[in-house]
């Protein structure tokens, strides 16, 4: 029987979580279906699944802006791209690609799933944002197949803001390989903190991160690694608060595993989140964590066992999580150990890939 096809829709190619939770299913299930990816701009994503052999489709007018011209054009070459490969089957990732796919695989009557990574309309989140996601994500939910959460803090938002009917969404909490990663060393001392997040004031909070160090007296050093908008403000920050000695802005890179091997607490300020990869690549890696007590983050790190979770936007609640980890090492080796064994209960790659095809199966079948 020929193999059933697989079409992933996601909106950019760059380096992120969404794009590698992409790369971890096609990368698994590519010898057993048929699979296409579509994305609006060429990238590392794109690169790795053609290495693969999976045949890879542009839509040059998918972009993350709202434009209702270029949106408009990017349904239609998504329609165009359906027509032509005829998939059995639509999985796609991201708010806007969420969107677009969904349409077009109205149009086209191909069943759709949509993989939320985090919801625009968290409570959190700026209120004319928050408006205009639950506002779209309630008209493009009845065109869902099935709906995706990450965690579920996600799922219980949906059902409770009555985005579509609670039997439609389903809880599959992310994974990642193990592979070789290396451990890292929590006992080390001085300590290293590290935090992997783009720069996006509106979702991530380095601000209040880089606030908790500048009260922290005895000698601390932080990575941060990432890139985005709001870069260069918090370099500004750093040097406004006199920590610029203290905080080096690595930008995106390639070697995390490596970043995180040299470290010995990952941080996650944020302002909401679905289920972070960072966490999970940190808890691969003996990490012990702390994280803004938000949405599917308890979920992953267990309070005072694999880690230390503080409120959201509390600069005294974080300056004592640093000071009391950093002060000991016994406590974060344990928390590193911890940390680790839980990530291969729950958190491998594997287990995710084997719910979500069974998700595939129900649908195709």
């Amino acid at each position: 029987m020929p193999c059933k096809k697989l079409l992933y829709v996601i909106t950019k190619s760059e380096l992120g979580g969404a794009q590698g939770h992409v790369y971890d299913l096609i990368s698994s299930l590519y010898q057993d279906y048929e699979i296409h990816l579509a994305v609006g701009t060429p990238g590392l994503l794109t690169d790795k699944v053609a290495a693969l052999g999976v045949k890879v489709h542009i839509m040059p007018s998918l972009q993350r802006r709202i434009s209702p011209t270029k949106d408009i054009r990017a349904i239609k070459e998504c329609v165009d791209i359906i027509k032509w490969i005829k998939p059995d089957l639509i999985h796609c990732h991201s708010s806007k690609a969420g969107a677009v796919a969904r349409l077009a695989a109205k149009i086209c009557r191909v069943p759709v799933i949509f993989t939320a990574h985090g919801w625009g309309f968290d409570p959190r989140s700026p209120r004319l944002q928050r408006n205009i996601a639950l506002g779209i994500e309630k008209i493009l939910a009845p065109f869902s197949t099935k709906i995706i959460c990450v965690s579920e803090s996600d799922r219980q938002l949906a059902i409770s803001l009555k985005v579509t009917a609670p039997e439609l969404v389903v809880t599959i909490m992310n994974g990642i390989a193990h592979g070789s990663t290396p451990t890292a060393m929590p006992s080390q001392q001085p300590p290293k903190l590290i935090m992997v997040a783009r720069f996006n004031r509106g979702q991530k909070d380095q601000h209040t991160l880089m606030q908790a160090i500048a009260r922290i007296k005895s000698r601390v050093e932080l990575d941060f690694v990432g890139t985005g908008p709001d870069w260069e403000e918090c370099k500004t920050l750093a040097e406004d608060l006199k920590i610029d000695d203290r905080v080096t802005f690595l930008g995106d890179r390639l070697d995390v595993p490596a970043l995180l091997a040299r470290s010995q607490i990952f941080v996650l300020s944020t302002h909401y989140e679905g289920a972070p990869i960072s966490i999970l690549e940190a808890m691969r890696c003996g990490l012990p964590v702390i994280a803004t007590n938000v949405n599917g983050i308890p979920e992953q790190v267990t309070d005072k066992v694999t880690g230390l979770l503080v409120p959201h936007q509390d600069v005294d609640a974080l300056t004592t999580a640093i000071s009391n980890l950093t002060s000991d090492p016994i406590v974060r080796q344990q928390m590193g150990d911890a940390g680790k064994s839980k990530f291969f209960q729950e958190f491998t790659v594997e287990q995710m890939v084997e719910k979500t095809q069974a998700l595939y199966l129900s649908i195709l079948n």
